[in-house]
């Protein structure tokens, strides 16, 4: 769940800002991007009065080589996400969004506590949505620094959404990445997975927590959640284990990793299968 760290990362305060495009630059950057939103439906006359007045926002650019998530140790990253009073909070929520949770697990198979959990993690409940002027941030990485195709793809998906009246451009903002709304989806992302919840006919991240929950349940549903597993558990490795054998693209039944000598924290043997 790639989008599940992006909270921090729209926080973080990275090094001094690198050089950035000259305006000239930026201008013409902007040119080729219209070129190619034309391209997607979008008119040219709706393009220049989505992006009139972006400017480049330079201290964007370092936070690509500084995502926490990426150079903080993990048990240090958990603990800045979760404390007491977000777990509270978080068990608030599950009461007071009872129904509307009982709804959305029916209907995707994904438990209420998992939704909310994610909630917490991504926006602290729709507290944090992050600062950066959304378009902004996307398209300043869509014409410096490195992941230019990638941040354009984005662009463009969000101006998609704005054309198509999912969102309102005014006041739009998230983080440095371009993730924004209640559960930070990005914005290709959110056109591919967001869902009407409150059957209002837009899928509206940001506005609306029936559509933001159901949205989250969805992703989570398409990426094969499975009911009643756990998502992972806390093993012990043996001295001298031969650390190439894991990570994520080392995947083994469990039955293999149990001949390595890898043990539950709490206790007994690793299932035999699965």
């Amino acid at each position: 769940m790639r989008w599940l760290p992006l909270l921090l990362a729209g926080l973080w305060v990275g090094a001094p800002s690198l050089a950035v495009a000259a305006p000239d630059a930026f201008a013409s950057c902007l040119v080729t991007l219209k070129a190619q939103a034309g391209k997607q439906g979008i008119h040219a006359e709706r393009f220049d009065v989505l992006t009139a007045g972006l400017t480049p926002d330079p201290s964007v650019l370092p936070l690509l080589d500084a995502q926490p998530e990426f150079t903080t140790p993990l048990w240090d990253y958990l603990a800045a996400l979760v404390d007491s009073q977000r777990v509270d909070d978080g068990r608030a929520r599950l009461v007071e969004h009872r129904d509307l949770l009982a709804r959305v697990s029916a209907e995707y198979g994904v438990d209420a506590a998992t939704i909310v959990a994610v909630w917490g993690v991504e926006s602290d409940y729709g507290r944090v949505f992050g600062k950066r002027p959304l378009l902004q941030s996307l398209a300043t990485l869509s014409c410096e620094g490195r992941r230019q195709p990638f941040f354009r793809g984005e662009l463009l998906a969000l101006l998609r959404l704005i054309d198509g009246g999912d969102l309102r451009a005014e006041g739009l903002t998230g983080s440095w990445a371009g993730a924004f709304g209640h559960t930070q989806f990005m914005p290709s992302t959110y056109a591919r997975i967001a869902v009407d919840g409150d059957g209002d006919g837009r899928r509206d991240l940001v506005a609306s927590i029936p559509d933001a929950l159901a949205s989250t349940a969805n992703y989570l549903k398409k990426a094969g959640w499975r009911t009643g597993q756990p998502w992972g558990m806390e093993v012990k490795i043996p001295a001298g284990f031969n650390a190439s054998l894991a990570g994520r693209t080392q995947r083994k039944p469990l039955a293999d990793w149990r001949a390595l000598g890898i043990l539950p924290v709490a206790g007994g043997a690793l299932a035999p299968a699965g």
